[in-house]
């Protein structure tokens, strides 16, 4: 093992035990997390707010989510900043770089697409992308189309993730991915 690859090994372990514990201390002040919760990297809860968040079960947070539960907008003009509870419920996907702001509630089995700002609540079982989030499909719907395309493709199997690649197998994702979308577990 290289001397890059341990201090990069030692790097990742000290960045996710400081995570770990950032994150408990937002639950300690009221964050409500429900069980097999995955949050991917970094994340910003709104820490002096967080209280008013809650995490529903087997949700997957992507990375560099931001969950804003208040808005200082108002503050210089009224002289009090909006607050607004931001419910996320079970079984819910957030992508990558989403913005969800007060006073939403993400219904169950639901996915946000990256970039994703969510100003109003999302139904359950649906997708919704945008800035503003709007709901472009259900569940189901988005199921069947993506089953339909990954039926005619190779899905790449975990000897194709980042670590085990060679020069070979990124050609040969590249060649089955052409100019459409690819699968990989």
């Amino acid at each position: 093992m290289s001397l890059y690859s341990i201090v990069k090994s030692i790097y990742y372990f000290l960045e996710s035990k400081k995570r770990k514990k950032y994150l408990e201390g937002l639950v300690k002040k009221g964050l409500k997390l429900g069980n097999n919760v995955e949050i991917i990297d970094d994340y910003f809860f709104d820490p002096s707010h967080c209280f008013l968040i809650t995490i529903g079960d087997n949700t997957t947070i992507a990375p560099n989510v931001r969950l804003i539960a208040h808005d200082a907008s108002t503050k210089k003009l009224l002289g009090y900043t909006k607050i607004g509870k931001i419910e996320i419920k079970e079984n819910c996907f957030i992508g990558d770089s989403t913005i969800i702001l007060p006073n939403v509630c993400i219904g169950p089995n639901s996915i946000i697409g990256s970039g994703s700002v969510v100003t109003k609540d999302i139904p359950p079982n649906t997708v919704a992308v945008g800035n503003p989030a709007k709901v472009i499909t259900t569940i189901q719907e988005y199921k069947r189309k993506i089953k339909s395309i990954s039926h005619e493709k190779k899905i790449f199997g975990r000897d194709y993730y980042i670590e085990k690649l060679n020069e070979a197998k990124r050609n040969e994702i590249i060649n089955s991915i052409d100019d459409n979308i690819g699968f990989i577990v």
